[in-house]
């Protein structure tokens, strides 16, 4: 290792980023461009980041997609411009690759609502059910998993599983709940759920209705059911952005987290995006921990290779094994 990267990971902030200043005068966009080719670097970005990451990233995408990038890549080194569970899903896929995550705290309540211990007694009261675990989860709980899926592929996942076989759902409650009323199978469902997509206010979003009664409302099936019984359309991220490609309205009102409006006014820049009001005092949506990556941190961190996700080899080794699953079943089903 070279003096320079042990004099960054020595100042490896408890917070979970690089704790260095960056010159105000550099041109991020240019400094990262030139990081890239240097190190053969891919930028991984959900569309949850900010728009800037978004823009700079080699790949914007939702989990499905990024998960088959990580596994596709030639590139030396994964930087990843999301949050904690989707970088080791690259490092999962991916063990040979450096992998990188601007801020280590970026994590996900809803992967940290179902904690690998506890499920693990949870699972062990069920044996005989398939453990179908959405994507948002961390490693330890996909060893403990038939097979992964995402909110793109989820219909397909429980459909692909034999009628006679019971199915234990973790850890989104509202994601399993769409799933049963969608594909009518009895699933047994961890109590885990999404802070940001459970804070849409039905009162809101009727009263924004009634300001917009062109606009489509579209949601994410992380939402709860009475958010999503009012919805015009239910689907992933990716599904959430073609359907405003696509649709013939001119208005949209989405309840998911902010970050996909910069896409959906990159394609669509001739129509009108409303993040869906949520239930709080500051009437944002946005995911607190996603929004914890930053240019700078982006930057510092492909600069110094700092901080790396590691995994331990027996994780890894069982952890792959449900998510090859999830993109075996997924390619057949053409997503």
């Amino acid at each position: 290792m070279s003096a320079e990267l042990l004099e960054a990971q020595g100042k490896l902030s408890k917070r979970g980023f690089l704790d260095l200043e960056v010159d105000p005068t550099l041109d991020l966009f240019e400094e990262i461009e030139k990081l890239k080719k240097e190190k053969n670097a891919i930028i991984l970005a959900h569309y949850y980041q900010e728009g800037d990451i978004q823009d700079i990233a080699d790949y914007t995408g939702d989990s499905l997609g990024l998960s088959q990038q990580a596994a596709e890549t030639d590139a030396d080194i994964i930087v990843f411009a999301g949050v904690h569970f989707m970088a080791e899903t690259a490092k999962i896929l991916s063990p040979s690759k450096k992998v990188l995550l601007p801020d280590l705290k970026a994590g996900c309540s809803l992967a940290e609502s179902c904690p690998a211990p506890v499920f693990k007694k949870f699972k062990e009261k069920h044996p005989d059910h398939v453990v179908v675990s959405y994507i948002n989860c961390t490693a330890a709980l996909k060893t403990m998993t038939d097979i992964v899926c995402t909110s793109t592929n989820a219909v397909h996942i429980i459909e692909s599983i034999p009628k006679d076989k019971p199915i234990l759902f973790a850890p989104d409650r509202n994601l399993g709940a769409y799933l049963k009323k969608k594909t009518g199978r009895d699933m047994l469902l961890w109590n885990g759920a999404c802070m940001v997509h459970e804070i849409f206010s039905h009162e809101k979003i009727v009263k924004l209705q009634q300001r917009h009664p062109n606009a489509k409302f579209i949601a994410h099936p992380e939402c709860e059911a009475h958010i999503l019984d009012m919805a015009d359309y239910i689907g992933s991220t990716s599904g959430l952005l073609r359907y405003t490609i696509e649709n013939e309205a001119t208005e949209f009102i989405v309840a998911t987290e902010a970050g996909i409006l910069h896409q959906m006014e990159k394609k669509s820049p001739h129509k009108t995006f409303l993040p869906a009001p949520p239930n709080n005092t500051c009437a944002c949506n946005d995911c607190p921990h996603m929004k914890l990556n930053t240019m700078e941190k982006l930057y510092l961190c492909m600069k110094y290779e700092q901080p790396e996700i590691t995994l331990p080899e027996h994780i890894i080794k069982e952890a792959v094994k449900p998510i090859d699953r999830m993109l075996e079943i997924s390619a057949k089903a053409g997503l």
